[in-house]
């Protein structure tokens, strides 16, 4: 496992740490949306933490006894603690379950420009790349890249389903990259992490590149959220762009990214990815896999103009 150096060692140990003592209890926890999160918590019955799937899951304020002395030492020297409300205490990271592996990931609310995201998305993202290698496995020795990785879930998945790759992490944000070096340790998976913006983290060819960019119209424009460009389409048009270059004969990229529909239903990710991808004369396939995800935001300003947010899936196949 190739973990980050220096002062960004102590928060990935104590990552691993909690991770592997919440495995010994059996803990599991499903994520769901910050809108389900916030109204679950809502709750009269929700304020205080009673078990560790409040303290980790629900990110609930806790008293300092709940928690064994190794979780609460982990929990300090990862700097992951945080003052709550009449003397408790609050994690400042979650858990989540997905295909039998636990992944650590951001507190809630996600507001820090750095935050470390994870919900239903990463789920959906995780699923179509296993569904695509259990479609056409990888040969044996392929290079696998998740860019922009975030919590890591996209390549785990991966290399899940392609034993002896070689895995590579990339991330622009480097609290991504000690959270994901801590996921693919508590996987078991072997795998390097690089920093950069996309691929200058990382140079090709590779087997495989997976990808499920930020892309939405962040106000704050924080890393995990902004996809810059009108709606969030900037980013997943560059990792289109740049990232075919990078295949190796034979390779593919698969993309989980984002949609704003405008009047009129014409996708627009789609209108302006096309005349590339034609010309490029490549296999490729695009669908969209769910119509309407993070409503809320069609309240904001930057999509006056749009009547939905859909998730869509692309698929690129360079010739062997």
């Amino acid at each position: 496992m190739n973990a980050p150096a220096g002062p960004a060692l102590a928060l990935t140990e104590a990552l691993i740490a909690l991770g592997r003592w919440l495995q010994s209890t059996g803990y599991a926890f499903t994520t769901v949306t910050p809108a389900t999160h916030a109204r679950v918590n809502a709750r009269s019955s929700a304020r205080v933490a009673g078990g560790l799937r409040d303290v980790f899951g629900w990110n609930r304020p806790f008293a300092p006894g709940l928690l064994p002395r190794p979780a609460m030492q982990a929990l300090r020297e990862g700097g992951l603690l945080a003052d709550g409300p009449a003397g408790l205490l609050r994690s400042r990271v979650r858990f989540s379950s997905l295909h039998g592996a636990l992944y650590a990931h951001g507190a809630f609310p996600t507001r820090e420009a750095d935050a470390v995201f994870f919900g239903p998305d990463s789920v959906r993202f995780a699923d179509l790349v296993a569904a695509e290698l259990g479609r056409a496995p990888l040969p044996a020795g392929s290079r696998i890249l998740d860019v922009g990785c975030g919590a890591g879930p996209g390549g785990l998945a991966a290399a899940r389903h392609a034993p002896g790759a070689d895995l590579v992490l990339a991330d622009i944000n480097p609290r991504a990259l000690c959270f994901a070096a801590a996921n693919a340790a508590l996987a078991g998976c072997t795998a390097t992490v690089a920093l950069g913006d996309l691929y200058a983290a990382a140079q090709g060819p590779f087997d495989l590149v997976v990808a499920n960019p930020p892309y939405l119209n962040d106000a704050a424009q924080r890393t995990y959220r902004h996809g810059g460009g009108r709606w969030g389409e900037a980013l997943s048009l560059r990792i289109v762009r740049e990232g075919l270059p990078q295949l190796a004969p034979g390779g593919r990229l698969v993309l989980y990214t984002g949609v704003a529909m405008p009047p009129g239903g014409v996708d627009p990710l789609h209108a302006a990815l096309a005349p590339l991808l034609q010309a490029q004369g490549w296999d490729w396939r695009w669908r969209e896999l769910d119509p309407d995800v993070f409503g809320e935001e069609l309240d904001q300003p930057a999509y006056a103009d749009a009547e939905r947010i859909a998730v869509v899936a692309l698929v690129v196949q360079r010739p062997a």
